[in-house]
């Protein structure tokens, strides 16, 4: 998609043909969060704002074709049972921020749409639903949010424990996925539907792994490698991920590989940034309520932190580096969780500054294939193989 990039004083070290590799480039991000913030605190996502990390113009500034469009189910609304409706009441402002501005961005059902969508100089919008879209996994609610467009699902419900798959950083209650789990598994394979295990335990990971027909993608993780924390994959899964044919997408916070800025910042908040204890004692909350304490946290930014404890953007390919050793390039993938709470490498400033992640890969020796694969090319590979794969009956079940 030719996209103008502009150019601003810190993308000084952006050489002219890094941009150029970057505007030729198919770059598809597996993890953005949209809609929160326009759910909370309305607005339009196609008017640039001043804070945050993302926004329509400065997502097409940082030169993107495609994006997961994540709509998150945060852990407030679990307690009282509310996650569904939170989930349909996302879905509902999404669909309505696209439609608002559909001369820039349109939803995406499959990779055909995502080329049509291209063609026509548009981003394509995949709808993706990070946290529960239901804590019992019910099929029928499953279904329908398909028929809505959904096309990508986190199986646990993020850092909360759900009733058929143990998250990485709750309380390991189920021993992986239940049998119903494995049934979910199994419908979002039939439906077509991306199965996310970031946030997944060991145990669900590799369960469902035996279970899935279809690869699998973990949107947005690091390597304990480098920081040995619950919330990202040892070497043997990432490599068994792989395996199935899967692609691991690459957090850009500073938290997630940085030691350092992970034990500073645990230190500043009292406890690490996945740890959802107090949320129990907010069941009895009214909705309203819960949107209230909810509101402030969106959009999630990353902390004010010392110069010298950040990556820079440099530094942080050493994790990209030593993935591909692992895996292979062909099962890694971008995966930033812009307005998902990171902290940025240096001199990022937000989502239009990806370029600079060109400019770094070129620097390391990284081919133009290897670079198109990373930016976007072996994410398209995986949502092409699984939503080719839905039965036709899908919604007629």
């Amino acid at each position: 998609m030719s996209v103008p990039i502009l150019l601003a004083a810190a993308w000084a070290q952006v050489s002219p043909e890094a941009l150029d590799l970057h505007r030729r480039a198919f770059v598809f991000d597996a993890h953005v969060h949209m809609a929160n913030r326009q759910f909370h605190h309305g607005g339009d996502m196609g008017e640039r704002v001043s804070t945050g990390q993302v926004d329509l113009p400065r997502l097409r500034e940082g030169g993107l074709d495609a994006l997961f469009f994540t709509i998150f189910v945060n852990e407030e609304y679990y307690p009282g049972r509310h996650e569904t409706r939170h989930a349909l009441r996302l879905i509902d402002t999404a669909l309505r921020q696209i439609e608002r501005n559909r001369a820039t961005i349109g939803l995406a059902l499959n990779a055909a749409d995502i080329e049509r969508l291209n063609r026509e100089g548009r981003v394509a919008a995949v709808l993706d639903l990070e946290g529960g879209f239901d804590l019992d996994g019910d099929l029928a609610v499953l279904r329908n949010l398909h028929r809505l467009g959904l096309r990508s699902a986190q199986l646990p419900a993020h850092n909360w424990a759900n009733n058929f798959a143990d998250s990485c950083c709750a309380p390991q209650r189920l021993g992986g996925l239940t049998e119903h789990g494995r049934a979910v598994v199994r419908e979002m394979n039939r439906l077509g539907m991306v199965i996310n295990v970031a946030h997944a335990s060991e145990k669900t990971l590799e369960q469902t792994l035996e279970v899935s027909k279809h690869p699998i993608v973990s949107t947005h993780d690091g390597l304990r490698t480098f920081n040995d924390i619950p919330r990202v994959l040892s070497e043997s899964l990432a490599r068994k991920i792989a395996a199935k044919g899967g692609v691991i997408g690459f957090h850009i916070g500073n938290e997630f590989h940085n030691r350092p800025m992970f034990d500073y910042r645990t230190s500043k908040a009292g406890r690490p940034f996945w740890d959802t204890s107090d949320v129990d004692r907010r069941a009895s909350m009214p909705l309203a309520e819960l949107d209230r304490i909810s509101a402030p946290k969106f959009p999630m930014v990353g902390i004010a932190a010392p110069d010298n404890l950040l990556y820079t953007v440099d530094e942080w390919f050493k994790v990209v580096d030593r993935a591909i050793e692992v895996v292979g390039e062909d099962h890694v993938m971008l995966g930033t969780d812009f307005d998902g709470g990171p902290t940025l490498p240096k001199p990022m400033r937000d989502i239009r500054d990806v370029p600079m992640l060109t400019q770094a890969m070129l620097k390391r020796g990284y081919s133009e294939a290897r670079i198109r694969k990373f930016l976007g090319g072996n994410l398209l590979r995986v949502f092409r193989e699984v939503t080719s794969a839905a039965s036709s009956t899908s919604a007629a079940r």
